[in-house]
């Protein structure tokens, strides 16, 4: 028994032992990029099978399925290792990001198995977003292609430095040293002005193991390091906890009337128990009281511990602010610069507004102009009014509201964001953030005496705007010109924005492409705005097609200072009535990005009013929307 007791004793010491051991190792971030059929999978199942993490149940597995779906003829099929869903294995592709976890004697590793497909794009700036070094991959066969630029580039965006270049399937090509020089020189070549610190290129066969994990004769010429060796012992960039303390507040925990702390992961730096700490956004101080974990409270916590800061003072701040270091505070601001990758399938266009989330933030935001589109065959900048998907560019954006934020050079965790369109929620972009705009700097608002309720109260009305929306020819200027007159003669305040005069003056540099679409509708919006805040009855009298610029509309004003006006009028009417004869022009091809014909048309859901044209005349239809107006105190 004692024997026993001893032996139980040693096996629960060496198992500490070992953990300890591995709590010791440095931990490397790492993703595979490049373009279809590189062998991304391929390389990653290689390296989990060479250092020794495939079990035996998992290689009884890919040895079933390697016959099944298996591209490497009889052979083990590593791919497999790492594609795991059904619709990949049986297309032979990687579709979604893939993370894997292995360790070697000298350091741990996650690595990110992202996506070659050009309309996978976003799956791959995902899997970068946390990488420290990005293995790209070239088919020696191939060579450099347009989506191993499109990744390199999206890497070096994302802050990545260092590159392991894996010229692949070497011994496809008689593990030729010539054809790996020139592939070589050419991606150095390629991307020069990306600012990456380090470039290894490494000749390697991932279906035979060349190079992988051990050296192989039939390479001789190569005496560069594996690529085991290389990870193992590459120095990235410097530890998270020397940058400044950052600490984005994820909720505010108040379980009683006697605990008020701040819950948050640590993005940057550490933090100490009496250490003095300012409120991003209002700058107010305050001192870290405890520290408080799930095991109990910290003397001290450091970048990626989860943790709850207890504070001395009661200090206001909440989700989406960022508790920081006094001495080396974000920036705080409602207009930045950024880079962006685009992944919507609808293009971006300056002017519409969309959902800019960061960490702990969100708040409405608005790409005021497309600096310049990246050329991804030479990285040249090129001008364009938006970008498709799978485009990159730099922009500039306006925010509701201020956030606070690093640039991303600086903090990659408080740097970047994403776009959510706001109709569908879907995420359109991928953003990291280039540095605040100084002309935010330069602009405050300036107090008037005068108000909007002093200026309404003068003219004895109460100020909105009448949004009439619907398809040309459904008589929206007929309908808004007949009531502004009967307004005016009522003794109102009005003034009448038309879409076709609009466009003589203020938006005559604008076309009909959908950005300059959604750019009148930006500017008309700001225009009726400011009437309103004149006190005055605005009708706006626009096609406005799309459904996301009419709401844009409407959140720069009050509640119940917008009412949406629908005309609805069925697309066939409309075109019967053509009364300046666009519709006959569009049907025969002279007139292009025509709503209803080439461009679409996006119905209100839920308009205040519903106007139905057919059947009754303009008076009529003007009578019922008066007697709506007078019924909701707007007359």
């Amino acid at each position: 028994m004692l024997h026993d007791i001893s032996a139980t004793r040693t096996g629960a010491s060496d198992i500490r032992s070992y953990l300890a051991e591995q709590e010791r190792k440095t931990m490397l971030r790492f993703l595979t990029c490049g373009s279809v059929d590189d062998g991304k999978s391929t390389l990653i199942g290689r390296l989990l099978y060479d250092t020794r993490l495939v079990f035996e149940d998992q290689l009884a597995t890919l040895q079933c399925d390697s016959a099944r779906y298996g591209t490497a003829d009889e052979e083990l099929d590593f791919a497999l290792l790492v594609d795991g869903l059904e619709a990949e294995r049986e297309q032979g592709i990687t579709i979604d990001v893939a993370y894997r976890f292995f360790a070697t004697a000298k350091r741990k590793f996650i690595v990110a198995d992202t996506p070659g497909h050009l309309q996978y794009t976003r799956n791959m700036a995902t899997g970068a977003s946390i990488a420290d070094l990005a293995i790209v991959l070239v088919d020696a066969r191939r060579g450099v292609l347009p989506q191993t630029k499109r990744h390199s580039y999206i890497a070096s965006l994302l802050g990545i430095r260092h590159i392991l270049l894996a010229v692949n399937k070497i011994d496809l090509v008689g593990h030729d040293q010539a054809v790996f020089e020139e592939i070589a020189e050419s991606y150095r070549k390629a991307t020069a002005g990306l600012g990456f610190a380090s470039v290894v290129p490494i000749p390697v066969s991932a279906r035979y193991g060349i190079n992988v994990a051990a050296r192989s004769p039939q390479t001789s010429w190569y005496e560069g390091p594996t690529m085991v060796e290389h990870l193992e012992n590459i120095e990235v960039d410097e530890d998270g906890t020397t940058k400044p303390f950052r600490f984005p507040i994820q909720y505010v925990n108040r379980p009683n009337l006697d605990f008020r702390g701040f819950a948050g992961t640590i993005a940057s730096g550490t933090v100490e128990r009496g250490d003095e700490i300012v409120v991003a956004k209002s700058g107010k101080t305050s001192r870290v009281k405890r520290i408080v974990s799930a095991g109990g409270d910290l003397e001290a916590a450091r970048e990626g511990q989860a943790v709850t800061l207890v504070l001395e003072d009661e200090i206001e701040a909440s989700r989406g602010n960022l508790l920081t270091a006094p001495d080396a505070r974000p920036h705080v601001s409602n207009q930045l610069a950024a880079s962006i990758v685009w992944f919507g399938e609808q293009a971006m266009a300056s002017g519409r507004q969309y959902i800019l989330r960061t960490e702990t933030d969100s708040v409405s935001a608005t790409v005021t102009a497309l600096k310049h589109r990246i050329n991804i065959d030479d990285f040249a900048h090129e001008a364009s009014k938006t970008l498709e998907i799978n485009e990159v560019g730099v922009c500039n954006l306006s925010l509701q509201a201020p956030i606070a934020f690093d640039n991303f050079i600086d903090n990659r965790a408080t740097g970047a964001f994403v776009l959510i369109d706001r109709i569908s929620n879907a995420t359109v972009a991928a953003g990291m953030i280039l540095h605040p705009l100084r002309r935010a700097e330069n602009i405050h608002w300036q107090a008037l005496d005068v108000d909007k309720a002093a200026r309404a109260a003068q003219k004895h009305q109460k100020p909105v705007v009448l949004w009439f929306t619907g398809l040309s020819g459904s008589g929206k200027s007929t309908i808004a010109n007949l009531l502004e007159r009967k307004l005016h003669a009522g003794g109102r305040h009005t003034y009448l924005l038309d879409g076709d005069n609009v466009r003589h003056g203020l938006n005559r540099d604008l076309g009909f492409a959908e950005a300059d679409r959604v750019e009148n509708i930006r500017r008309v919006g700001e225009v009726a705005k400011l009437m309103a805040d004149a006190g005055l009855i605005v009708l706006a009298s626009f096609i406005s097609p799309f459904r996301a610029e009419r709401d844009s509309v409407r959140e720069l004003l009050p509640a119940g200072e917008f009412v949406e006006i629908f005309v609805d009028t069925p697309l066939a009417e409309c075109a019967e009535r053509d009364p300046k004869g666009l519709y006959r022009k569009a049907k025969a091809g002279e007139l292009t990005n025509f709503t209803g014909i080439d461009s679409r048309y996006e119905a209100p859901e839920h308009p205040e009013v519903r106007l139905e044209t057919v059947g009754q005349s303009p008076e009529e239809t003007v009578a019922a929307l008066e007697s709506w107006l007078i019924e909701n105190g707007y007359c």
